[in-house]
């Protein structure tokens, strides 16, 4: 199934849908501030299986998580350094992904993480409003792996479609370059992937901490 978004009510009939696939731990494909997005149930282990196995991954290369506010983050996260927290108070929500290390308490299965999880609140109201209902969501970029992905849902039901429940069509995305993914478990940190926000603009938020971000690209 594919739903509009552009009224209010298609919206919320396209949101209520959503969720409840969510619910029912099914994959879904959602609109993102970057690109479209693969999601599901970050608690529902099956879920996130189901997720890679339609990006046709494995389990070393789980999935971030997005999440509805900045605050989430502490329930997710824990030794965040007070570097990590400038850059999020900086660009969330927007286009930065922190890995970070994760509550032991939490009982999810995201894949081989090593203690780690990858989260990011993403600029986008639909899908903010999707995570305000659901909770927070094991998300990867809408392609299989090894193609481009999707900006559009016409492309993700093309790739995809097959694979998901239903896609929530929010027209084409605003950016079409993924998030910048900054590991935040070490001193200095190290971005691990290059994407919409540059070591430079990272660093200049930086500078007045006296950190300085590494590249281990």
């Amino acid at each position: 199934m594919r739903y509009a978004t552009t009224t209010d009510d298609e919206r919320n009939i396209a949101l209520n849908a959503a969720s409840l696939a969510v619910q029912r731990g099914q994959v879904i494909v959602i609109p993102t501030d970057t690109v479209y997005g693969l999601a599901a149930d970050a608690f529902d282990a099956d879920a996130v299986s189901a997720l890679l196995a339609a990006k046709g991954r494995g389990r070393e290369m789980p999935p971030p998580v997005l999440v509805s506010s900045a605050t989430t983050l502490d329930a997710l996260a824990v030794d965040v350094p007070d570097y990590a927290r400038a850059l999020v108070e900086e660009f969330w929500p927007g286009p930065l992904t922190v890995v970070c290390k994760e509550q032991a308490s939490l009982r999810w299965d995201l894949g081989d993480t090593r203690g780690t999880v990858a989260v990011r609140m993403p600029d986008h109201e639909i899908a903010l409003e999707l995570l305000e209902r659901t909770g927070p969501l094991a998300v990867s970029s809408a392609n299989r792996t090894g193609q481009t992905p999707a900006t559009d849902a016409d492309v993700a039901e093309e790739m995809l479609g097959e694979f998901v429940a239903l896609i929530v069509d929010a027209g084409p995305t605003f950016g079409s370059v993924a998030s910048t993914i900054v590991d935040v478990t070490t001193s200095p940190g190290r971005v691990l992937r290059h994407g919409a926000l540059s070591l430079e603009q990272l660093n200049e938020v930086l500078e007045p901490l006296g950190v300085t971000l590494t590249d281990d690209i």
